[in-house]
């Protein structure tokens, strides 16, 4: 019977697999890193110091105001839907409704749809894809009132 070949760990080999297995670790940890500062959208504002000094007050006008808004989405035709309401349930008309759509994690997919009023309901295209997607709803009431909302919507398959 042959004998069979004798394998012996050796420095070297001690090295090259312990070198192999931090590249894979530090590789794994550098495109991570990649991903995470590549598509984080970033801050909501500029300067958080500033927009706080007034957060109290512009929440309270903006509570003031009595609004109610509802999202909703028709997967089948494509379209966004808003509609505000006031106190008493009846639809309100805001002055320039703007809103950003996109993904809560990443800038990749934002957009800002035209959004266009017709009884009683805001509506825009919007092709969207399935899982959790977030709107910036910036508008202003009719006496000059910033109105602004943020909200998740669910888009299942």
């Amino acid at each position: 019977m042959p004998a069979e070949p004798e394998f012996k760990v050796t420095g070297p080999k001690v090295f090259a697999v312990t070198a192999a297995a931090f590249a894979v670790i530090i590789g794994v940890n550098v495109l991570m890193a990649y991903r995470a500062i590549s598509t984080f959208p970033g801050l909501e504002v500029d300067n958080p110091y500033v927009a706080s000094q007034t957060f109290d007050a512009d929440r309270a006008a903006q509570n003031a105001l009595g609004l109610r808004l509802v999202q909703g989405y028709d997967a089948r035709l494509g379209q966004l839907e808003l509609r505000f309401t006031n106190r008493a349930g009846a639809p309100v008309q805001l002055a320039d409704v703007q809103v950003l759509v996109g993904r809560s994690t990443e800038a990749r997919e934002d957009f800002s749809p035209t959004f266009t009023y017709a009884n009683g309901a805001y509506l825009a295209d919007a092709k969207l894809g399935q899982g959790k997607w977030v709107m910036h709803v910036t508008s202003h009431a009719a006496d000059g009132t910033l109105y602004r909302q943020r909200l998740s919507l669910w888009v299942k398959g």
